[in-house]
C-alpha cells in the first residue's frame, strides 16, 4: 500500500511539473513593423509574425534540427531527386479549407509562380509536385537534395490556404494583409507601424495554443521596450542595447538569453552607380572601418568581425581573413581609383538591428578619416525595405546597411539569393546589381553536389571570389541576438536565423 501511494505522489508531482497553464495575452514589444504577412517575401520581423499563423511541412528547432510539421513522415529516393510526403490527418485552415495534397502543391507552385524574392529558394530545384493522393505527394527534384529538407523549412515553404490564394491571387500586396493559415493563431488587426494582434485558433488541430493571444507592439527606441519590459508592461522583447544587458541581468524576474545568430551586417553597394563599378573604391572602404573597435565599443562584444557574407554557423562557412582596419591603404586606393573626395549616401534602418544608426554613424566618422563624406539616411524599416527594393528600373540608393540571416542555415540561401545574376531584383535579394558567370556556376555545383568536402571547397572558392576578389560588400561583423523576457514566460525559442517563436508559450 505504501508502495502504491508512494508511486501515485510521483505520479502527480511529475504531471504537476510538467503541466502548462492555459489563457493571457503576451506582449511582445520590437523595434520595427513587419512588412508583409505574405510568406514569400517576409522579412525576420514579418517572419516571426507569420510562424504564429502558419505552419510548414517541417521546421527548425533552436539547435536547427529538423521537425515534422504538417507532415507526418517524408521518405527521400535512392537518388536523391524524389521526396514522398506524408500529411498529418483532419488538419484544416483557418477559414475551414481541409489541408491535402492540393492545398501543399498549390501553395508551393504559387511561390515559385509570383516570382516573390523568395521563390528561389524552390524554383531551381523544382520540377514538379505529383498528387498521389489526398494525403501524399510527391516533389520531384532537378538535382540531388538531401540538403532540400532544410529549404522547405524556410517561411516560404509555410503552406497558405488555396481560398487566400484563389481570392487575392498576384497581388502579393493584399494577399499579405490576409494571412490564412493552419497555425495556432490568426490574425485579428494589424494597425501599420503600431500593433498587430493575434488570437487563438479555437480549432487548431495540435496541442495548445496555451496563451488568448500574441500582441507586437511596435516601439522603435530600444530604451522605452526595456522599460516596458522591466515594468511589467511588456512580456518580451528582443534586440536589447548592449549597455542595457547587465541592467536586465541584475533585475529580478527577468531571463536575458544571449545567442550566437547565423546574422551578417554589411554594406551593399549598388554596382549600377559609379564609382561603386570599381572595385578598388568597394576595398578602400572595407579598410577604411575598425571593425572591432564598433564591435567592442558600440556593440559591447555583441558582434564579432565578418570576413565571409557567411556567418561561422553557417554550413559552408570559411574564413577568407577579410579585411582588417588598415586607413592607410583605404587612402591609397581611394587616390589610384582618383576618389580622394568622394561623397556618397549612406542609407540605413533605424531600430531594425542592434545599435544600427549607432553603428552607421561610427561608420560614417571612421571614412571622414580617410577623405570620404558619406550622408547618413536613417529611414524607418519598412519605408527602407520599398526603397531597397522598391524600384528596379531606377534604384535610388547608392551605398546601403543591412543584414542577412540564411533561414535554412546553408550556403546555398546565402550566396544564391544575394549573388546569383539571375536573382537580380526584382525576382531575388541582389540588389547590388552583382553579375559573374563563374560565381553563378559555382553556386549551381555547390547545390548539386552531393559530397560534403567537395561542396564545402566549392563554397571556399565561392567566398574567395566574393570577399577577396570582387569585394561584393562591405563586410562588417557577426551578431549574437539578445533576447529579453519575464521568467514566468515558458516556452520562448530563439533560433540562430533570429527568430524568436512564441507560439508554444504559457504564463507559469
Amino acid at each position: 500500500m505504501k508502495k502504491s501511494m508512494l508511486f501515485i505522489l510521483i505520479f502527480f508531482c511529475s504531471v504537476l511539473a510538467f503541466s502548462v497553464n492555459y489563457g493571457g495575452d503576451l506582449i511582445y514589444v520590437m523595434g520595427t513593423d513587419a512588412v508583409t504577412l505574405f510568406p514569400g517575401n517576409t522579412d525576420n520581423p514579418s517572419e516571426m509574425v507569420c510562424r504564429n499563423i502558419f505552419e510548414g511541412l517541417v521546421e527548425f528547432d533552436s539547435n536547427m534540427k529538423i521537425h515534422p510539421v504538417l507532415a507526418k513522415s517524408w521518405e527521400l529516393s535512392e537518388d536523391g531527386k524524389e521526396y514522398t510526403f506524408h500529411l498529418k490527418e483532419n488538419i484544416k485552415f483557418h477559414d475551414g479549407a481541409p489541408l491535402n495534397s492540393r492545398a501543399v502543391k498549390k501553395s508551393l507552385e504559387f511561390i515559385i509562380d509570383s516570382k516573390s524574392r523568395k521563390a528561389s529558394i524552390f524554383s531551381p530545384f523544382i520540377e514538379s509536385i505529383e498528387v498521389i493522393d489526398e494525403l501524399t505527394f510527391k516533389i520531384k527534384l532537378t538535382i540531388p537534395g538531401g540538403f532540400f529538407i532544410n529549404n522547405l523549412a524556410h517561411s516560404a515553404g509555410l503552406i497558405m490556404s488555396p481560398n487566400s490564394i484563389d481570392e487575392y491571387g498576384y497581388d502579393l500586396g493584399e494577399l499579405g494583409k490576409h494571412p490564412v493559415g493552419t497555425g495556432p493563431f490568426s490574425l485579428e488587426e494589424w494597425k501599420r507601424a503600431e500593433r498587430i494582434t493575434l488570437v487563438k485558433n479555437e480549432d487548431y488541430w495540435g496541442e495548445g495554443p496555451y496563451l488568448d493571444s500574441v500582441i507586437y507592439n511596435v516601439i522603435p527606441e530600444d530604451i522605452t521596450r526595456v522599460i516596458q519590459l522591466q515594468s511589467g508592461d511588456a512580456d518580451i522583447t528582443s534586440r536589447v542595447p548592449p549597455i542595457m544587458i547587465d541592467r536586465l541581468e541584475s533585475t529580478s524576474g527577468l531571463t536575458v538569453d544571449i545567442v550566437p545568430s547565423l546574422r551578417v551586417m554589411y554594406l551593399g553597394f549598388n554596382f549600377d552607380k559609379p564609382p561603386f563599378d570599381d572595385d578598388r573604391v568597394r576595398k578602400a572602404i572595407n579598410y577604411a572601418i575598425d571593425k572591432e573597435k564598433i564591435c567592442e565599443v558600440i556593440l559591447r562584444g555583441m558582434g564579432n568581425f565578418s570576413d565571409s557574407p557567411l556567418a561561422p554557423l553557417t554550413v559552408g562557412y570559411y574564413p577568407t581573413g577579410g579585411f582588417p582596419y588598415d586607413p592607410q591603404k583605404a587612402k591609397e586606393l581611394l587616390k589610384e581609383a582618383g576618389q580622394e573626395d568622394l561623397t556618397f549616401e549612406l542609407s540605413c534602418p533605424r531600430g531594425r538591428y542592434l545599435q544600427d544608426y549607432e553603428s552607421v554613424l561610427a561608420i560614417q566618422g571612421m571614412l571622414a578619416e580617410v577623405g570620404i563624406t558619406a550622408n547618413v539616411r536613417p529611414m524607418e524599416w519598412a519605408d527602407y525595405m520599398s526603397y531597397l527594393y522598391g524600384s528596379a528600373d531606377d534604384p535610388r540608393y547608392e551605398v546601403f546597411f543591412v543584414g542577412w540571416s540564411p533561414s535554412t542555415g546553408d550556403a546555398d540561401w546565402v550566396l544564391r539569393p544575394n549573388f546569383y545574376s539571375d536573382n537580380i531584383i526584382p525576382y531575388g535579394d541582389n540588389n547590388f546589381f552583382y553579375r559573374n558567370e563563374k560565381l553563378d556556376g559555382l553556386i549551381d555545383e555547390g547545390a548539386a553536389e552531393v559530397d560534403y568536402d567537395k561542396r564545402m571547397e566549392i563554397y571556399k572558392e565561392a567566398q574567395e571570389i566574393l570577399v577577396l576578389e570582387d569585394t561584393v560588400w562591405g563586410y562588417l561583423w557577426y551578431l549574437n541576438q539578445v533576447v529579453a523576457y519575464k521568467d514566468s514566460l515558458m516556452g520562448v525559442e530563439v533560433l540562430p536565423t533570429e527568430i524568436v517563436i512564441v507560439k508554444n508559450c504559457w504564463f507559469e
